[in-house]
Formats: structure tokens, C-alpha cells, sequence
């Protein structure tokens, strides 16, 4: 198990990681770029190969003793990846959708993942130069471009409208039924892992999410919002767990504290 102090030291060096990948991601957005489709249809860039490179590199010198696995990786097989008890789960451009769409909504994810949980997150805003980041044990905290720096803590939600992230690229049936079962809410719509960390930063109360996700999606992002006192959890409140045979996630639940009105309506859903 990583120690807390180990953790609080690891982090402001993965955070440069992060802005270095930024860096490498902003010089393809800049410019005139084409797209690829991996064979699940899914949109790669040179943006992503640029940032994977960048991270891989990087981590792989900072603590050669710990795997890196990482969405652009040759894929690593079960039988292999099981013996790790600690890794690092990188996904280096999370968002292509919104990078190709050019609308900032993407993110640089790097989770430490520790016995099945991510002990240590940062979730990076290339176009925004800002950082969401957390370590088990030292909070949760937003660093702003200009170096500010604030911790993050989950609202409590004590009724009236709910604020409820939605997807911007994948909206779902089962999500519109969830939504017609809720009382009073209101809709913040936000690409890739920036949507759990609206509900890190108290900006929204809940985010549900069917449709499909994998492991590095998330990692990053669920570390900093377990650390700003909110859950992510599978629909029977169970966390989410990591390194798994499959990468795959199950549809997940981010939420913060307080009343649970959605609670109900996915009981008799």
C-alpha cells in the first residue's frame, strides 16, 4: 500500500505530467489535424499518440517499479495485469469527440490505482490550463491557470431543483427515463471527466451514467471526488473497483452528499 506522505509527494510532480501532456495535446489542437477510428469506432488523433507518449514516458522514469496502462497501450492481458498492485491508469486524451468538435471539454485523466482503487487522481483541462486533483489522505483541490489554488468540496443537497450532469456526445434512452422519474431538476450538460468534477466542485449534485465507459475514464476523476467527500458508485452504491478482467466499466452513479431524491426512481426503475 502507497503511504499518504508518499502520495501528497507523488502529486504536484503528476500534475506537471499532466500540464507536459496538455502542452503536446494544445500543439496538434492548434493546428490543422485528421481523424482515425480505432475499431470501435471511437475518434484517435495524433493529439491522443502525442499525449500517451509524453505521460508513458514520464511515469515509467518517476517509478519504474509500477506498470503504466494506459487507453493508447498495446493491450495487456488479464493474466498479466492481475498480479498488479499498484499501477498507474492513464487515459491521455479523454474527450476526442469534444477535441474534434473544438470545444474545450476534453482532459489529460492519471490515476495511481492501489489494490483496486485510485489513491491518487488528476484530471487536467488542456484548453483551460487548469487542474482538478486529489490524493488520499490530502483533500481534493481546483488549480486554476494562474496557479490558485482551492479545495473542493461536494454540496449537500437539501431539495429543490437537482442539478444533473448529462453527457454532451452521449445522451441515452435509459437516461431520459431516469430524468422523467426525478422531481425538479435542471441540466448541465459537459464533456469527458469533467462531469464528475462538477460534482467534486459542488457545481452539480448528481451524475448518472449508462451508457458505456472504461476504466480510464473514470480512475482519475472518482479519486477526486471520493476525496472531496462524494461517491462514485455502481447502481447498487457499491464503488466503482479497477483492474478488473474486463476494462469495461458498469453503468456508474457520482453524486455528493445530502438527500438522494434520484435514489427512488432507480430502485423502481
Amino acid at each position: 500500500m502507497v503511504s499518504s506522505t508518499d502520495l501528497a509527494g507523488l502529486l504536484p510532480v503528476v500534475i506537471d505530467i499532466a500540464h507536459r501532456a496538455a502542452g503536446a495535446i494544445l500543439e496538434v489542437y492548434d493546428g490543422e489535424f485528421t481523424v482515425e477510428h480505432k475499431d470501435d469506432r471511437s475518434p484517435l488523433t495524433a493529439a491522443d499518440r502525442a499525449a500517451h507518449g509524453v505521460i508513458v514516458a514520464a511515469l515509467e522514469a518517476l517509478t519504474p517499479q509500477w506498470p503504466v496502462l494506459s487507453e493508447e497501450s498495446v493491450a495487456v492481458p488479464y493474466t498479466q495485469r492481475r498480479a498488479w498492485q499498484c499501477y498507474w491508469l492513464v487515459d491521455p486524451l479523454d474527450g476526442t469527440r469534444e477535441f474534434v468538435k473544438r470545444n474545450g471539454e476534453f482532459t489529460v485523466n492519471i490515476a495511481l490505482i492501489d489494490a483496486g482503487r485510485p489513491v491518487l487522481g488528476v484530471v487536467q483541462v488542456p484548453v483551460r490550463g487548469e487542474v482538478y486533483a486529489a490524493a488520499e489522505g490530502a483533500g481534493a483541490c481546483h488549480v486554476s491557470a494562474t496557479g490558485e489554488r482551492r479545495a473542493l468540496q461536494v454540496s449537500t443537497y437539501r431539495g429543490g431543483p437537482l442539478r444533473v450532469v448529462a453527457s454532451r456526445s452521449h445522451a441515452s434512452p435509459e437516461l431520459a427515463q431516469l430524468l422523467d422519474a426525478l422531481p425538479g431538476h435542471r441540466i448541465v450538460s459537459i464533456g469527458s471527466s469533467l462531469k464528475i468534477c462538477l460534482v467534486a466542485a459542488g457545481e452539480a449534485d448528481f451524475y448518472p451514467r449508462h451508457g458505456p465507459t472504461s476504466e480510464w475514464d473514470t480512475a482519475a476523476a472518482q479519486c477526486v471526488l471520493e476525496q472531496a467527500g462524494g461517491q462514485l458508485t455502481d447502481f447498487r452504491l457499491q464503488p466503482l473497483r479497477y483492474n478488473k478482467e474486463s476494462l469495461l466499466n458498469v453503468p456508474f452513479l457520482a453524486f455528493g452528499a445530502g438527500e438522494r431524491p434520484w435514489q427512488a426512481a432507480l430502485e423502481n426503475g
